[in-house]
């Protein structure tokens, strides 16, 4: 579900985008006097957006368009606000089989798989982040290999071990997760 609103969001601010890019440029051909459609608004320079004949002075015009160009405006910033949220998942729900559950922590639980993960052969540091529901939480891994490790086997291990504990330790029939492999930079060997 992440994948699609991420999609969207892109589609969206692409769009937007586009759309201030044209009316920008428009408006600055206009400014510079340079060729503009006759349809559109400024001619020139000097050009104003109505006439003082069309502008009136007691009309609703005015306030509707600023009252609409206020609560787009007032979207906008909810849209920026919700892009900076962090997206961290703050509890994941645990079934204990009672009907009652329990609610463990999801720094904790990230803080488990990130220091059994760093005990895994050729992993040299673990940063991990739970996303989603918190009745269906998503691991994200981001692991830095040391030179010798094998990139195939690291993910196995991690997979089995370290995320297949957090997934059982929680009750959580699945743990989807995406993993990012970062290899560590070393100097080369000196061959005698």
């Amino acid at each position: 579900m992440t994948g699609v609103l991420r999609t969207v969001n892109r589609a969206l601010v692409g769009l937007a985008g586009l759309v201030l890019l044209c009316v920008g440029g428009a408006v600055l051909a206009a400014g510079l006097d340079l060729g503009v459609p006759s349809w559109w608004p400024w001619s020139g320079p000097d050009a104003v957006l109505l006439a003082e004949d069309r502008r009136g002075t007691g009309g609703w015009r005015w306030p509707v368009a600023v009252a609409v160009l206020a609560a787009l405006v007032l979207l906008a910033l909810v849209w920026l606000l919700a892009q900076l949220r962090r997206q961290r998942l703050t509890e994941v729900l645990v079934d204990t089989g009672d009907g009652e559950g329990a609610v463990l922590q999801g720094r904790t639980l990230e803080d488990a798989v990130e220091s059994e993960a760093e005990t895994l052969d050729g992993v040299s540091s673990a940063r991990v982040r739970l996303t989603g529901r918190r009745t269906a939480p998503e691991a994200r891994v981001a692991l830095t290999l040391e030179p010798h490790a094998s990139p195939a086997a690291t993910l196995t291990h991690l997979s089995s071990e370290a995320l297949g504990h957090a997934r059982t330790s929680a009750g959580l029939p699945v743990l989807p997760a995406e993993a990012h492999l970062r290899a560590l930079k070393h100097r080369p060997g000196r061959v005698a």
